[in-house]
């Protein structure tokens, strides 16, 4: 039996329209503010200087760097700067009270049952582990930090790599098959499968109590009925 959950966040215990509709939208309506304000503060200018230095541009104001920052948001770009300085927006904004992370209902009841014995939660998202930290920090279930035991991004390795999982497992010190992974990406099933993990398919457009399979893949429509499959 799994000692060990490895969670994604992003359509598979939150809905990820929550980033595509309130994150990302927070973060382009505020970043030019939070750059003319901020511009002299040190995290600020040392995350202008990253996108100096990933852009190839001078940014000499906060008009133009906020105009590059905006255009790798249009460009979808995954640049480090890019996502610090929305960090720093969305950290403004949880600790404000405008944003509250969302969490599906059945996927907190399954961490703290998990939680309460003893099994160890981790989390693996393609977000910064700034982020996922603020995610859990502010949710609609309140502060679910106490129960994480550590956070991975794609610093570890790309998510559809079966090494990144490989490389977490040493991490925490869990031998993989003693790791259950929930994902709503199946190139994320199958890759931390290869890894030696169990996995389960999150497919949020079922009914809750769908259970089925894809291959070789379990999938199920929430995290309700595989409480007690972890333990």
């Amino acid at each position: 039996m799994s000692r060990a959950v490895l969670l994604d966040i992003e359509g598979t215990i939150g809905d990820i329209a929550f980033v595509r509709e309130v994150l990302f939208p927070f973060a382009r309506a505020r970043i030019g503010d939070a750059l003319k304000a901020r511009w002299d503060d040190a995290e600020v200018a040392a995350t202008v200087r990253d996108a100096r230095a990933a852009s190839g541009n001078a940014l000499s104001d906060p008009r133009e760097a906020a105009r590059q920052f905006l255009a790798w948001m249009d460009e979808d770009k995954k640049v480090t700067p890019l996502k610090t300085l929305q960090g720093i927006v969305w950290r403004d904004g949880y600790a404000s009270g405008e944003l509250k992370a969302h969490l599906y209902a059945d996927a907190v009841d399954a961490m703290r049952a998990w939680a309460k014995r003893g099994v160890k939660i981790f989390i693996y998202s393609s977000g910064s582990i700034e982020a996922q930290k603020l995610y859990f920090a502010h949710s609609v279930a309140g502060d679910l930090r106490p129960i994480i035991g550590d956070y991975f991004d794609t610093t570890t390795g790309p998510k559809g790599d079966a090494a990144s999982y490989t490389k977490i497992a040493a991490r925490i010190a869990f031998e993989p098959r003693s790791i259950t992974f929930f994902s709503d990406a199946p190139t994320e099933t199958d890759a931390a499968r290869v890894a030696g993990l169990s996995v389960y398919r999150v497919d949020r457009a079922k009914p809750a109590a769908f259970e089925g399979r894809d291959g070789e893949t379990a999938v199920i429509g929430s995290l309700a009925k595989t409480v007690d499959r972890v333990s």
